[in-house]
């Protein structure tokens, strides 16, 4: 049987681990509060018979508390846009993951997005949309599946899945020409064959679409940060950041979902993503895979490290070279101050996984959207401690080796 265990606090180890890091973030372990640190650990237990125990341990973690996501939304929205291309070839529509896409214009601000330079004969497919958010975090190719799906379907979906009425996705990212209202459309998009097929040219397409869901719960607390903001004038308001209608998404959730990918045997049937195999192996691939290893596009490596977008372990050495022994499957996020990393660590040496999830608030001057913030100083050097400190805790404790076949690919080579 599988099953998931939430630890007692007097059990837990994590505790001691954020506490062995006193010394080296005085700052952060004394004041937790102030930095809004939240983790969340799990360790996985394989049986002789194959079947999987977690054991969960967490700091601080309260789902009602809100941070902000940042770019962690974009995994499940990947996750559901793979999953709407599988239903949709289900009820007959000619469509795959490779199958070319155009989105359409629609009213201001929306805009058209006909191709990609960076793609493969410079065609939009979903799965090098996909493929960028990963990569690099892409904002385009969210803010794309995000049109693809809309508010109406990823929402009620994610709900349907089992994860919290708190956490919700409701606007594109890295654009601030979008506001609540506006971000309750999504472009109308058109599936069509290679202008060298012959034969009808568009398999599947979608008008414009308008959310009329209210996903927003007056459950969670600290929506309101900070002393200050900067406007889309560059001018400085002297009152607190209102994030009550931006994207949430806690903790437990964003595990929940990466689980749902990387062991869906741990749910039943009607909460898995209903994705095929091919297509699991293809997420869990793309959530791994190094820059350096893409072909479409190639990505410059002095800009794009290996520890670019794995803040665990390695993201504060843009010089470190991760081994094939280590693969992280992971999506993380930085915005306002906060940083979040939702990730599924495999030590193949050492024959072990694990989960761990965490968000940190670096903003010393609680000034938001100001850009002035601590995270490469304080922020992701406490993130890849605490990843290093969470390995070291596996490898010393006692456990069983896991079969860890599933996660093994040529990442040198497009999935």
């Amino acid at each position: 049987m599988n099953c998931t265990v939430e630890a007692p606090q007097y059990l837990d180890p994590l505790y001691e681990i954020v506490e062995s890091m006193k010394q080296e973030y005085p700052m952060i372990v004394a004041n937790p509060e102030k930095y809004e640190l939240q983790v969340r650990y799990t360790q996985i237990e394989q049986s002789d018979n194959g079947s999987l125990d977690l054991r969960t341990y967490s700091f601080r973690e309260d789902p009602t508390s809100y941070f902000y996501p940042a770019s962690t939304v974009k995994m499940p929205v990947a996750f559901l846009a793979v999953e709407k291309c599988e239903r949709l070839r289900a009820e007959g529509h000619d469509i795959t993951i490779d199958t070319p896409i155009q989105f359409l214009d629609g009213a201001n601000p929306m805009t058209e997005f006909l191709n990609d330079p960076t793609a493969k004969d410079e065609q939009i497919t979903i799965r090098h949309l996909v493929n960028r958010v990963f990569s690099v975090s892409d904002n385009n190719a969210y803010n794309r599946l995000y049109e693809f799906l809309g508010r109406d379907e990823i929402n009620p979906r994610l709900r349907e899945l089992g994860l919290s009425d708190l956490s919700r996705i409701v606007h594109r990212v890295g654009t601030s020409e979008f506001d609540n209202e506006s971000n309750k459309n999504a472009n109308a998009f058109e599936f069509y064959k290679d202008e060298n097929v012959s034969g009808e040219t568009t398999f599947y397409s979608e008008n414009c679409r308008y959310s009329k869901g209210n996903y927003f719960s007056e459950v969670l607390k600290n929506t309101i940060k900070g002393v200050a903001y900067l406007n889309g004038e560059n001018e400085i308001i002297n009152e607190p950041f209102d994030m009550s209608l931006k994207n949430f998404i806690h903790l437990k959730d964003l595990e929940n979902c990466l689980q749902r990918i990387t062991f869906p045997e741990l749910f039943s049937e009607d909460k898995r993503f209903d994705i095929s195999e091919e297509n699991l192996n293809f997420l869990r691939h793309s959530m791994a895979r190094l820059p350096r290893e893409h072909i479409y596009p190639k990505y410059d490596r002095g800009e794009f490290y290996d520890g670019y977008g794995k803040f665990f372990l390695y993201g504060d050495d843009e010089d470190a070279v991760i081994s094939d022994d280590i693969r992280i499957f992971n999506k993380v996020g930085y915005a306002y101050g906060t940083l979040t990393d939702a990730a599924l660590i495999v030590d193949f040496k050492n024959e072990l996984a694990f989960f761990l999830t965490a968000t940190i608030l670096v903003n010393d001057n609680q000034i938001f959207n100001d850009g002035v913030y601590e995270y490469d100083e304080l922020g992701i050097p406490f993130l890849s401690s605490l990843g290093r400190k969470v390995h070291e805790y596996e490898l010393a404790r006692e456990r069983k080796s896991l079969d860890l076949n599933r996660f093994k690919f040529d990442f040198s080579k497009e999935y």
